[in-house]
């Protein structure tokens, strides 16, 4: 092989493993770092709970693609729908259950994850009943475009937090506009 031909194998060996190293990548968004088993302790607020896996593991739980309304915290009020959304979450998991598919972790050091009872996707029902709103920041597939097709129809059918209009505010602009 003359040093042309060779420069030439060389550049589609690179390209090739650079296009399989992308698509490792993409890949490693679309499974979960792990699944575990875990029983609902306590429902901190819409969008996070505490779990204790068989083994007595305690877990803080985040549930990936959702931000749920605000809770009051200290002197910091809550917003509209801050407690509804948490009764929501309490009434289908306390004490219940769940496959915890850990996405991710986050900077607090919660697991960031999906949780199903049985074969109910329970961060979808929040969406679905306008408790919380899809996290469009942070979702990838394969969960983004479902989360995002049912805010929708929870916000056309003017469901739970979009009740309120044009009076709503987004969570994170809630966060930051009260400084938490």
């Amino acid at each position: 092989m003359n040093n042309f031909a060779l420069r030439n194998h060389g550049r589609r060996l690179l390209l090739i493993l650079t296009a399989l190293l992308i698509l490792c990548a993409a890949a490693s968004h679309a499974s979960p770092i792990r699944t575990v088993t875990a029983t609902i302790t306590r429902i901190t607020d819409g969008d996070t709970v505490q779990a204790v896996t068989p083994e007595g593991t305690k877990l803080k739980v985040r549930l990936y693609g959702i931000d749920a309304p605000e809770t009051a915290k200290g002197k910091i009020p809550g917003e509209p729908f801050g407690n509804d959304a948490r009764d929501y979450l309490a009434s289908l998991l306390s004490q219940k259950s769940v496959r915890v598919e850990i996405r991710d972790i986050d900077r607090y050091r919660r697991m960031v994850a999906i949780l199903w009872l049985g074969e109910r996707n329970v961060n979808m029902e929040m969406i679905s009943a306008g408790m919380a709103e899809a996290y469009g920041e942070y979702l990838k597939s394969p969960y983004r475009s479902p989360f995002l097709r049912a805010e929708q129809q929870a916000k056309a059918q003017g469901k739970g937090i979009w009740s309120q209009g044009s009076s709503y505010e987004r969570p994170s602009q809630f966060r930051r506009r009260v400084g938490m």
